[in-house]
Order: structure tokens, then C-alpha cells, then sequence
């Protein structure tokens, strides 16, 4: 037998339900995107998902290997860990995507690809990303900072 209190439980359950979901607007690759979806979606489960810009990749999955990295708000974001109720609503997002074009490639692609750091391509966005970074603060690196930089990432 369904009691009252069962009905109201459930009721309960799924208006929660529809809480859990939130409204952002966010700059990704310049454009201005508002977006409804789950507050514990990662953002790189939104990125590849939702947006379908899968140069974000999702390796390790605990933010470790930094294949997902990204750009938000000028710092590398590791975006396979990083829950979308903890994204800033406007920030600015940069993914692979956003970095260059097949007809105007940034410098760093460019170099990726004339000294043969792609291996097999699939960590190539986070590394670029993580470069990308390091160049826009410091154009004047050492190699040694470079090094640094990239084992922090």
C-alpha cells in the first residue's frame, strides 16, 4: 500500500532533482554561451558533451594527467575534476579549440607539430593549453621553468 507521506517523499526527491540543475552563462572561444545543466557535471563533461568540443580530453579522469586541461579566466583548469557549480558564472573559457585554426594556427600548434611532441595527439590539447598559458605570463622562459611548469600541470 502507497501511503501519503511515500507520494510526498518522492515529490520531495524529484523537485530536488530539478534543483540540482543551474543556469550559467560563460564565454567559451569568445562566444557568450548560457547554458542549463547539472551543478555536478564537470566542465569537461559539458565542454565534450553538451558544446561537442572534444579536443578536451577526459584520460585520467581525477585530474592527474592533464589531458583535459583548459583555460578559465587565464589559469589552466584541469576541467575533467572541476565541477560546473564551481565555475564562475562569466567566466572565460578557452579549450583547444579556441587556440587556433587549421588556416591561422597558434604559434605553439605550429611548433608542436614541426618538432614531433603529437605522439599519438591524445595529451597534445592539455599540453598546448598548459604551454599556451606559460607563454601568455612569461614569453621570456628558460628551459628549466618550462620543465617546472609542466610537471606542476
Amino acid at each position: 500500500m502507497i501511503r501519503a507521506e511515500h507520494i510526498s517523499l518522492k515529490i520531495s526527491k524529484i523537485e530536488k532533482e530539478e534543483w540540482d540543475m543551474i543556469k550559467k552563462t560563460l564565454k567559451i572561444n569568445g562566444v557568450e554561451r548560457i547554458l542549463i545543466l547539472d551543478k555536478d557535471e564537470t566542465l569537461a563533461q559539458v565542454l565534450r558533451n553538451h558544446l561537442l568540443l572534444t579536443g578536451c580530453k577526459i584520460g585520467c579522469g581525477e585530474g592527474h594527467c592533464g589531458a583535459c586541461n583548459v583555460i578559465m579566466n587565464g589559469k589552466v583548469t584541469r576541467s575533467c575534476i572541476y565541477k560546473m557549480s564551481r565555475v564562475p558564472d562569466h567566466a572565460e573559457i578557452t579549450t583547444i579549440e579556441g587556440v587556433g585554426t587549421l588556416s591561422d594556427m597558434h604559434p605553439i600548434q605550429v611548433a608542436w607539430m614541426a618538432y614531433g611532441c603529437a605522439q599519438c595527439g591524445f595529451c597534445s590539447p592539455g599540453f598546448i593549453i598548459s604551454a599556451k598559458v606559460l607563454l601568455d605570463n612569461n614569453p621570456s622562459t628558460t628551459r628549466e621553468e618550462v620543465r617546472d611548469w609542466i610537471n606542476k600541470q
